[in-house]
């Protein structure tokens, strides 16, 4: 994991090593923030359920996260915060508890 956060640091952006960050990053906020009130959608590599409420079993859940793999990333790492990527239309988010800015960043930004 440390290697492949390293490579994305220095710009390094190889897709297998980006799936192995999203997905890693994903695993953290479902641990950091268990439930199933908000589905988070970062395709093509993976979607999670997190975020106490009302959970869903079928069909579109009552709010939705969906970005790209590298905004993800992002987020996650405390590159870029949870407004800005809204307000450039980075990520879209809808329903109630879509927004993820409690649990972000996941890791501090170096």
């Amino acid at each position: 994991m440390a290697a492949a956060l390293h490579g994305w640091r220095a710009g390094e952006r190889d897709s297998t090593q980006l799936r192995l960050l999203v997905k890693h990053y994903l695993a953290l906020l479902q641990e950091r923030a268990p439930g199933a009130s908000v589905e988070v959608r970062v395709p093509p590599y993976a979607a999670v359920q997190v975020v106490e409420g009302v959970r869903h079993t079928r069909g579109t859940p009552p709010a939705v996260v969906e970005l790209a793999a590298d905004v993800w990333v992002e987020l996650a790492t405390g590159s870029l915060t949870w407004a800005d990527a809204e307000q450039a239309g980075r990520v879209h988010a809808s329903g109630e508890r879509a927004d993820l800015t409690p649990y972000l960043p996941l890791e501090a930004s170096r």
